[in-house]
């Protein structure tokens, strides 16, 4: 109870808590090139969560957000409009990128192995199952991608977030383009 005589509530506990995951995260830059920043970003929120697993579900539901949180957030807007994206496409590209961002750090920490190789140990056994020939493509998989030395699941992050960003980057009206036929 002796907490509480520093804060109001649980909640202000909750505020100051992700507040100080957001705060472990740098900004990305409007001065760089939005691309790369983008990029650096992910990362450093996928890795702020694998610190913080627990934040996952806890970043985006406080009504009352700190200083780090809002300087963090104000900075990936100011990158996206800096870039040339128009408000409604901004929103948009911001949330796609922590819906997979957060996704992504999600099925990472509920999978059952960590690492390079690491997935041969689960899965070696669960191919052994597949024997019977009713799941040719879970084989194919299995035997060609994810049980090949140096496989790694989180490799397979910078794939999806490459196609994401190759997307957004579309979305960036050319100074000679129509507006009208910009994505919204």
């Amino acid at each position: 109870m002796s907490l509480y005589h520093y804060v109001a509530n649980k909640d202000e506990i909750l505020d100051g808590i992700v507040d100080m995951v957001f705060d472990e995260i740098e900004p990305p830059s409007p001065a760089g090139d939005w691309r790369d920043q983008m990029h650096r970003r992910a990362h450093a929120v996928r890795a702020a969560l694998k610190r913080h697993p627990w934040a996952v579900g806890l970043l985006e539901t406080r009504a009352s957000p700190g200083a780090a949180t809002l300087r963090h957030h104000e900075a990936t807007l100011a990158t996206l409009r800096s870039a040339g994206f128009s408000v409604q496409m901004t929103a948009h590209a911001y949330a796609l990128l922590d819906s997979y961002i957060y996704g992504a750090a999600l099925q990472e920490a509920a999978l059952p192995f960590h690492g390079p190789d690491a997935a041969v140990e689960v899965t070696a056994s669960i191919v052994e199952r597949f024997s019977g020939g009713q799941y040719p493509h879970l084989v194919e998989i299995a035997t060609e991608h994810v049980l090949k030395p140096g496989y790694d699941f989180g490799d397979e992050f910078d794939f999806g977030l490459n196609v994401i960003l190759d997307g957004l980057a579309r979305a960036i009206p050319s100074s000679g383009k129509d507006q009208s036929q910009q994505n919204t």
